[in-house]
């Protein structure tokens, strides 16, 4: 076997036990870098901590000749996402990438959402997103005032629930697309310290997706083995694992990514325009915001 893509790169997956973020660290450990398996093991719901899940990725890893270490912080808690970059550093000597992929799901229709149900899903997502993403960078600004090269890369897991929206999850698409726009924002403000920051909108069968409003009997697997399985969470980790080698160059860019089928997300943009020169009054809005929405104004209605 030649040489990884990933050799020499120390790695932290977060929600790596199962699904997507297992995938990612099995493939991680396959290109030579060396893992951190971080899953606190709950539930989809996020109840619970089974930590065996994070401990049988790394067996799993061991066993083919990868290096890797378990860590169970909650990545949503302060000292959590502290102790897991310092996990890494203890374990490997380094830090390089960080994969943040934890997450939870509970779905509900915005009229019958409880409190908790919003809460419980923006933190384990957009906080669970910041405080890794947080200390990390820390830890590469000192590495960089110390004076070494930092060439690190975050990725982060945003969805089509946000980016796009699908009915039922107002929490899980309001906190996926605040992740987008975190690492837009992120990949700004740690390009100076040679951190990279994109994100990915992935597709696949999981635990989360085969309870997703939807989409639970489309991410069945092919009946037949010669079928190419679209909806494998393998086929999602190879992007993630080119995002983290060192000399890629992308940064602060959202990928859609399913089966064989790579997509670049274009963030929010400003398109038609309606304009004058003082200020419009609500009924002459009421016509020309219709226009604007409906398509049909353009630059010809600028001052008019």
């Amino acid at each position: 076997m030649g040489a990884g893509a990933l050799d020499g790169r120390v790695a932290i997956v977060t929600g790596a036990g199962r699904g997507i973020g297992r995938e990612h660290a099995l493939l991680f450990a396959a290109e030579g870098a060396k893992v951190v398996v971080n899953d606190l093991g709950g539930a989809v719901d996020g109840s619970g901590d089974d930590r065996t899940a994070a401990e049988q990725v790394v067996d799993e890893i061991r066993s083919m000749g990868g290096e890797a270490v378990s860590n169970a912080e909650d990545v949503a808690d302060w000292d959590g996402g502290r102790r897991l970059v310092e996990a890494a550093v203890e374990a490997f000597g380094d830090l390089h990438v960080l994969v943040n992929n934890a997450g939870i799901l509970r779905d509900k229709m915005l009229v019958n959402m409880a409190e908790e149900e919003w809460d419980s899903v923006i933190h384990v997502h957009l906080k669970g997103h910041f405080l890794p993403t947080r200390h990390a960078a820390a830890y590469w600004r000192e590495r960089v005032k110390d004076g070494h090269e930092v060439r690190a890369s975050v990725v982060n897991t945003s969805s089509t629930s946000g980016l796009l929206g699908n009915p039922g999850q107002t929490n899980y698409g309001a906190a996926k697309a605040g992740i987008a726009a975190f690492t837009v924002i992120a990949a700004k403000e740690l390009e100076r310290y040679g951190v990279r920051v994109n994100a990915i909108a992935p597709a696949a069968r999981t635990r989360m997706t085969e309870q997703t409003p939807g989409l639970g009997d489309i991410v069945k697997a092919p009946t037949d083995p010669g079928t190419f399985d679209i909806w494998n969470p393998a086929n999602v980790s190879p992007l993630v694992a080119y995002l983290a080698t060192e000399d890629c160059p992308l940064n602060g860019q959202v990928f859609f990514v399913q089966g064989g089928t790579v997509r670049l997300f274009q963030p929010w943009t400003m398109t038609a325009t309606i304009e004058r020169p003082e200020r419009w009054t609500v009924a002459e809005l009421a016509q020309a915001v219709g226009d604007l929405v409906g398509g049909t104004a353009g630059a010809e209605r600028a001052g008019s």
